[in-house]
């Protein structure tokens, strides 16, 4: 009895600390649009979430982009993709998923399967914004992640392919064990202590100034709350588990230089495409890291989006190479560019 007591106050203890996810409302509202002084798309239940739309003259395609953790749709504007697309005739629409930007309950993690359902809701509503179009559902890290678990959805959307540019699928299953316990036990201790990236030798980008500028901008995260960390290794494990249950053709994006997602994972990843025949086209850029839309070489990456929307069976722009030979950490699978 004297062991049993301890271990029983400490389950009740960690129960009481359970990570907190944000309060999301009955879905009573019609989703729709909304084009006042801003774009917003407003969910069933109510929520508003901000968007950015780079509109094209004559759209031969739509992108609904999902931007990555603890950033906003501003990840598309300049120096990113969406003035570039829209001149090339794609349509980009960028939102602010729920928990950032300006978005319901910021630094509040909303569940995975809630952002999955935003992102059908969103693609619905682009759809009708365009109708006859196709339809391109695009990632960056934890929103590649998002896109990968929309497609489990018992009704996933409609899209006619998924860019993923470094997909977020370092889940539980990729993690260093020591890791994952003590993310574990944090989330239940101390759900609402914060981090910070501050002393990591980590760099997500070789754009300095582009990094600096986010450093500056209040609507991007810099303190990050236990729970929503825990709450996205779930999501990108759930991701990874989802890679051999796409059916709609994959660009996977991935940068030889990424210091975020390791290669395993999204070689992992691409793997259990690629045996479950997924039409995918898997690309590394050897200069690239983790924002490889935001890199200083991004407009090869663009290049490359562009010319896989325009006609999946020429070769890209970057060439011959353009696949995932051409990054040496990621040598050891044997990987085509088509599968």
């Amino acid at each position: 009895m004297s062991r049993i007591l301890p271990l029983f106050l400490l389950v009740m203890s960690l129960s009481a600390c359970a990570p907190q996810m944000m309060t999301v409302g009955d879905p009573v509202f019609q989703p729709r649009i909304e084009r006042a002084s801003a774009a917003r798309a407003v969910m069933a239940d109510g929520a508003r979430l901000p968007m950015l739309v780079f509109a094209a003259e004559r759209p031969r395609a739509v992108i609904l982009a999902l931007h990555g953790f603890n950033d906003y749709s501003n990840a598309f504007a300049a120096p990113g993709p969406g003035p570039w697309l829209a001149e090339q005739g794609v349509t980009l629409y960028a939102v602010d998923q729920r928990g950032f930007g300006r978005a319901p309950g910021r630094g509040l993690w909303a569940g995975d399967a809630r952002m999955a359902e935003d992102a059908a809701t969103l693609v619905k509503l682009v759809r009708e914004q365009h109708p006859g179009l196709p339809v391109y559902l695009l990632g960056i890290s934890m929103g590649g992640a998002v896109a990968m678990r929309t497609m489990t959805l018992p009704e996933p959307p409609e899209v006619d392919g998924l860019i993923l540019a470094a997909p977020a699928v370092w889940g539980w299953e990729n993690l260093n064990r020591l890791y994952a316990a003590t993310l574990w036990t944090a989330a239940h201790l101390a759900p609402s202590a914060t981090l910070t990236g501050r002393g990591l030798e980590i760099w997500p980008s070789d754009n300095i100034e582009m990094l600096r500028a986010l450093g500056r901008d209040p609507l991007v995260i810099k303190e990050t709350r236990i729970d929503t960390l825990y709450g996205l290794v779930g999501l990108m494990d759930r991701a990874y588990g989802a890679a051999p249950e796409i059916r709609v053709p994959v660009l996977l994006l991935y940068g030889g230089k990424d210091e975020i997602v390791p290669p395993d994972a999204v070689t992992g990843a691409f793997g259990a495409m690629r045996d479950a025949h997924v039409n995918v086209t898997a690309i590394c850029y050897p200069g690239g890291y983790h924002m490889l839309l935001r890199d200083l070489e991004r407009e090869v990456v663009w290049r490359d989006v562009a010319a896989w929307i325009e006609n999946r069976e020429k070769e890209l722009p970057s060439g011959d190479g353009g696949d995932m030979r051409r990054c040496g950490s990621l040598a050891k699978g044997e990987w085509d560019n088509k599968s």
